[in-house]
């Protein structure tokens, strides 16, 4: 067997991670830890010289949860990041000046919630920025001086859930729900306009239809749209009469990305995701340039930016079996600088391969899914978990993926379902999961599940279950739904009740709740409907052992929903472990906090899987 990798290596801290370049192109900016902390780090670049490591200096000073957001403005010496407070996601805007070293909290309001809207190069002083301040469950459009840190308010929020600004930094654009699970996509000439409505998008393509970005010239919209289609098209609205124009599309999957020049606006590659990514030229004049960042590495190239000239990219590859490498790329002289891999540590062990496998449904249902196999081990009777992905409106994807090298490492099986619910495979795909929670949607992971047994992969006696948040629910409607499938659960900040779930969303969600009652169930309607389909109504039918995690601050899946099920759990008798983070939310932030949950569920699936744990 390979040698064990350490969870510090697989679940600490990245090495480094998340460049990005100024928008003049002469500074890289980038994640990393200062005593075991994440911090943005600045250093020269040059396409010349590439990046002056000796001169990189850590320009935060985060001692607690780590920053995990941050942007370049276009005055080129702010840096702009986002914190919140113990998972609590209110996250408030700071700020840094390079020139002065000075640090700002520029929205310093306690349970308010700060959004980025916009930054443009027109109005490189000023940043749009949503706020809940006046109704939490809606965020008006604020205007920030750079220079002053003044806050003006612009819009008083109608009703609407997203905006979109104009390349003048105006908002031009929004989305209004409507009771039916409907989206209005709202527009207006200028900032004096009045809105009106420029698009009605159907409830069944309200997942799968979404404003990309304005034109250079403020005419015309670009939008990834499933609208009159089954997948996902890249498309252009001409605001004046609705026409479209379609612009890229693929009959078997969404699209899923999409590259546009920073100054001209105009689309240069459009990703669609399959079993890998797959890439389509619109702009011929990168069309070298894709090809000679293929050649760079085996793995799938995402885009992590570019500098207002859009001479420099960035640019990561996904890696199954390998550490994640960054590479700046110049147009100019199409040739490519190595920046750093996010872990390297990871090279000196054995990593293992995600392999995609497809699978039919009981009903039929094509499902797509990735097996990763424990290196040195025969594919006969292994010990498998059954890993499920969060959303559900979500999916896996092909690449670097700590938690099934973890699994494959330890001498597991890992599988990862895309069922149907899952993004990425077209609205009809997506739209079959409403109402199917722990119906047709876990059929669907059993489905898996017996697939893998009946190719001789897993051995039905050692199939564990486990996942955080969708997947956390899935892991304990396994355990309580099919009882005799799984030998053991884990649940990371999963819902037990769907009910009080829906009852208890962040105040934010609040006017997208038509889309809950449609895609889960109404608790006003349908409350013996989604008490059915609760893990916690069916306790008494658990036989396994469960670990449950659960973060204290989480807003959007509450501590009540892991206290529930664990005092059931306790009445019932049934084997459980509780872990319950103070100072988390949805998910485990903190290095510490996640190191010492996995340490947990490294020793919980050797005891009932048979493999090994550190």
């Amino acid at each position: 067997m390979p040698e064990l990798i350490p969870l510090t290596v697989l679940f600490g801290n990245p090495e480094r991670v998340s460049p990005r370049i100024s928008r003049d192109g002469s500074q890289l900016a980038w994640i990393a830890p200062r005593n075991g902390v994440l911090n943005v780090w600045v250093a020269p670049v040059s396409p010349e010289q590439g990046v002056d490591w000796t001169a990189a200096r850590v320009v935060t000073d985060d001692t607690d949860r780590g920053i995990r957001q941050f942007a370049w403005t276009h005055d080129g010496h702010h840096l702009l990041y986002l914190q919140d407070t113990g998972g609590d996601e209110n996250w408030r805007l700071h700020d840094v000046d390079l020139l002065t070293m000075e640090h700002r909290d520029l929205t310093p309001f306690d349970g308010v919630q700060t959004q980025i809207i916009g930054l443009e190069r027109s109005r490189p002083d000023e940043v749009l920025l949503g706020l809940n301040r006046a109704n939490p469950q809606l965020h008006d459009v604020y205007r920030l001086s750079l220079t002053t840190g003044e806050l003006t308010k612009e819009i008083d929020n109608p009703g609407y859930i997203g905006w979109v600004a104009d390349t003048d930094l105006q908002v031009r654009a929004a989305v209004a729900p409507q009771p039916d699970g409907s989206y209005a996509l709202m527009v207006r000439s200028d900032a004096g306009s009045d809105w009106r409505e420029l698009m009605r998008i159907p409830a069944d393509d309200a997942e799968t239809t979404e404003v990309a970005a304005f034109s250079a010239d403020g005419r015309s919209l670009l939008l990834v749209s499933s609208i009159d289609a089954e997948t996902s098209r890249l498309v252009r609205m001409d605001l004046d009469t609705g026409a479209i124009e379609v612009l890229a599309e693929d009959p078997e999957a969404d699209v899923s990305g999409v590259k546009v020049h920073p100054v001209t606006r105009q689309p240069q590659i459009v990703a669609t995701l399959k079993a890998r990514m797959e890439y389509r030229v619109l702009d011929e004049s990168v069309a070298a340039d894709l090809e000679a960042i293929r050649a760079l590495h085996p793995g799938d190239p995402t885009f992590q930016g570019t500098d207002d000239a859009d001479r420099t990219w960035l640019v990561a590859f996904t890696n199954d079996s390998g550490a994640i490498p960054f590479f700046a790329y110049d147009r100019q002289t199409r040739s490519a600088q190595f920046l750093f891999e996010h872990q390297p540590e990871l090279s000196k062990y054995e990593l293992a391969a995600m392999e995609p496998f497809t699978y039919q449904a009981r009903d039929g249902l094509t499902v797509h899914g990735y097996a990763t196999f424990p290196p040195g081990k025969d594919r006969t009777d292994l010990p498998t978990a059954l890993f499920v992905h969060g959303g559900p409106w979500g999916r896996d994807a092909w690449g670097y993926n700590p938690n099934a090298q973890w699994l494959a490492n330890r001498g597991y099986l890992c599988l990862q379902v895309n069922f149907r619910g899952s993004a990425g495979y077209g609205k009809a795909f997506l739209n079959a999961g409403d109402r199917e929670w722990g119906a047709k949607m876990q059929d669907d992971l059993s489905d898996a599940v017996a697939y893998a047994i009946g190719q001789g992969w897993a051995d039905p006696a050692k199939v564990a279950i486990m996942g955080g948040s969708y997947g956390g629910y899935a892991a304990l409607a396994g355990a309580a739904f099919t009882p005799d499938l799984y030998v053991c659960a884990v649940d990371i900040v999963g819902p037990s009740n769907l009910i009080t779930l829906i009852q208890t969303i962040p105040p934010y969600w609040a006017p997208m709740i038509s889309l809950f009652h449609r895609r889960v169930g109404d608790p006003d309607k349908d409350a013996d409907f989604l008490w059915s389909r609760s893990p916690l109504s069916r306790v008494d039918q658990i036989r396994i052992p469960l670990l449950i995690g659960q973060g204290a601050n989480d807003p959007r899946v509450k501590q009540a929903e892991s206290e529930q099920i664990v005092a059931a759990l306790a009445k019932a008798g049934i084997e459980y472990d509780y872990m319950l983070f103070p100072d988390e939310g949805h998910g485990f932030a903190k290095p510490a906090n996640r190191l010492r949950f996995y340490a947990a569920a490294d020793r919980f699936l050797a005891k009932y899987l048979g493999g090994r744990s550190e």
